[in-house]
Order: C-alpha cells, then sequence, then structure tokens
C-alpha cells in the first residue's frame, strides 16, 4: 500500500497561511529545495485541493522553461508535468484536464483506491482545506512538517477537523541554515 505524505511549511505556533492565506513569511532556499527534491523522487502522486492546484497549474507546466529558471524550477517542472495529479475538488470539472483526477465525493473510497495502486508515495503539498479533510478521514500516513521560525498569531490552522487521539512517531528531523526545521513522522498506530 502506498503512503498519503502530508508535506507542509507551518508557522512555530501552528498555522499553515495567514488570516487571508498570506505565505509571505515562509523560508525556502536552495538547501530547502534540493532536499524536497529528494522526498519528491520518492513520490509519483501529486495530490491538490482546487486552489492549490489552479496556483501550481499556473506555474509548473511552464517554469523550467523559462529563460532565468533555477535549478529547482527546472527539476519540479519536469516532476510536475510528468506525475498523475488528483485534486479534491466539488466545483473543479474533470473536463480538459490532463494526467490529473478530480474528486468530488466518496473521498475515502478514492483516496484508498490510489493508495492501493503500486508505485510509490502520493504527496499533498499545501492544500490546507483538503488536508484537513484528508486528516478528518484518517487518510493521511506521514508528515513532512517544515516548521517556520516565525510566529504568526492567527490563520489557518495546520490541523483542524482532527477528532480523535492520532498517535505519531518522529522518523527523522532536519534542520536547515535558515532555521527551518523538517520534522517527519508517521501514524503509530500499533
Amino acid at each position: 500500500m502506498r503512503n498519503l505524505v502530508y508535506f507542509m511549511h507551518t508557522s512555530l505556533d501552528g498555522f499553515v497561511g495567514g488570516p487571508n492565506g498570506e505565505m509571505n513569511w515562509i523560508s525556502v532556499d536552495e538547501e530547502i529545495f534540493d532536499f524536497v527534491a529528494t522526498l519528491t523522487a520518492n513520490a509519483d502522486t501529486a495530490l491538490y485541493g482546487r486552489t492549490t492546484y489552479e496556483m501550481m497549474q499556473g506555474y509548473w507546466p511552464t517554469a523550467g522553461d523559462q529563460p532565468n529558471a533555477s535549478k529547482h524550477d527546472k527539476e519540479h517542472s519536469v516532476w510536475y508535468k510528468n506525475i498523475p495529479k488528483v485534486v479534491l475538488s466539488t466545483t473543479l470539472s474533470q473536463d480538459g484536464l490532463e494526467n490529473t483526477t478530480v474528486i468530488s465525493e466518496d473521498l475515502e473510497e478514492n483516496i484508498n483506491q490510489i493508495k492501493n495502486q503500486p508505485g510509490k508515495n502520493i504527496l499533498i503539498f499545501g492544500s490546507p482545506k483538503a488536508s484537513h479533510s484528508l486528516l478528518e478521514a484518517g487518510l493521511v500516513d506521514e508528515f513532512w512538517l517544515f516548521v517556520n521560525p516565525v510566529l504568526l498569531g492567527q490563520g489557518i490552522p495546520l490541523f483542524k477537523g482532527v477528532n480523535e487521539l492520532v498517535k505519531l512517531r518522529l522518523i527523522e528531523s532536519k534542520t536547515f541554515s535558515c532555521g527551518v526545521i523538517a520534522l517527519h513522522y508517521m501514524r503509530n498506530d500499533t
């Protein structure tokens, strides 16, 4: 069975976006991008909520083709174009979407069907509303949380809809020179 891996930047006080979804507080650099490339190498499916998918779709298909494209832009653009994408949305139409599946109902059944297919990990990038639905349904197997050295005080919470105890086991941690700490947790259901 494939794992669904939740990949998210968070503030130290547990917010993934400011009150209006702002993300200008997130620290990223080449060191983090290189590390993230190791995570995407272990995944062959990307999962998004509609808003994040539209943002990604507006950038990544051509990001690597730009004259000023960074190493990360070139590498991630190739990965993005080649992997199947799954979008959780009740408003997005499947029509005209290439290499993309829209799930609008039966979340648990549809996600488990994807998890039971052969392959590598399924990464969910950002997408707080979709992530909250996946967490509520108990479908997330691993967490990569990139804790940024900032307090927001308010905003979009990292965790919402978790209605029961979820035990996690710390697998590894990595500290980056910009002050971000990556924490890798797996569900510990035993």
